[in-house]
Order: structure tokens, then sequence, then C-alpha cells
């Protein structure tokens, strides 16, 4: 995957296996496009990038940026932020039949929360209870306000995570042409 090599140089041995194992259930969904109304995640070119693409650029950006939070690669808290990018739009055609779902799913980001929820047992042998939940809210509320699950007065950007925060802005700004990658890297 476009991805790989740095996930490789940003995540532990732990994170990395437990990638592999959660990319096991996750449909191929990656050459997918991330906006099939074609309205978002435009590259310079103009063209709609994949899901893929759309990952590699935000985690591409995330890793020159962990210094912001004082996160050094390789350690448990850069797991937690790579694996909140690598999910946050896994389930961006559903649950049901992803591959060949005509249209992106508005609720992408309440399935994937619920998801990492049920599966609390897996993600509790990596981390500890507070972890799994930030990694819930980094996928349930990576949209920030535009969140199936946002809901005015109860939640609010105060009551959010950094990090959580962090995934919601790489995302807009991929979302708008923001994030440059060097063309050699692609």
């Amino acid at each position: 995957m476009l991805f790989d090599t740095l996930l490789h140089e940003n995540m532990s041995e732990k994170g990395l296996e437990l990638w592999k194992k959660l990319e096991l259930r996750i449909p191929n969904i990656w050459m997918r496009l991330s906006s099939s109304s074609r309205k978002y995640h435009k590259d310079e070119n103009g063209n709609v990038q994949t899901i893929e693409e759309h990952t590699y650029e935000m985690i591409f950006a995330a890793c020159k940026l962990l210094s912001i939070f004082e996160v050094e690669p390789k350690t448990k808290e850069a797991d937690i932020i790579l694996l909140g990018i690598i999910l946050h739009d896994s389930a961006k055609y559903g649950k049901e039949d992803p591959l060949y779902r005509e249209h992106t799913c508005k609720n992408h980001d309440h399935i994937i929360g619920d998801m990492i929820s049920l599966s609390k047992n897996t993600f509790l042998k990596y981390f500890d209870s507070n972890e799994v939940y930030l990694l819930e809210e980094m996928c349930r509320f990576h949209a920030g306000h535009w969140a199936t699950n946002w809901v005015e007065n109860e939640t609010s950007f105060k009551k959010l995570d950094p990090k959580t925060l962090f995934i919601h802005f790489l995302d807009m700004f991929s979302t708008r042409n923001l994030i440059k990658i060097p063309k050699e890297n692609i």
C-alpha cells in the first residue's frame, strides 16, 4: 500500500501487528474515490483522490507534525494517531457490500466508531481503555461539527481531545487540497 513505508518508519512493532490484524477485516476500499460526489478531496490537478491517496496524504503530514504533540515515532502515542488516520475513512462506503456501493456513506464516522467500540477487546490487547476510547473518538469525530454523532451543546471542540482535532484538521486540509506532498513520495 502507498502508506506502508511511512507506517513502518513511524509505528511500533505492536502497532504494526495490530494494523495487520485490522487490515484483514477492512474490505479493499482503498482504490475507491474519497468523494463519490466528486466535490471534495481533489488533488492539484482537479482529480478526486482515492481513499488510499487521501489517507497517505494525511499520514505523511501527521508524521511530519507529530512533534507538535511531543510524540516520538514508534511509540504507542504515534500508533494511536496513525491508526486513527488509517481507520477514519475505512467505512466510507459502509459495512454492507462496500465494494459495490455507488456513493459514500454519510454516517461512516458513526459506523467506524461503533466498530471500534464493539471490537474493544481486540484493541485492549494493545492499548488501555482510555487509549481505545481516544481512537474511537478520533474516528467518530474526524469530521468535526459535520460528524454524525455531533450533538449541539453536548459535543464541542472544547471537549474533544487535541489529537482528535488534529485528525479533523488534517482531514479538512486534505479535503481542500491544502496538504502538499512532494511528487517523488507518491
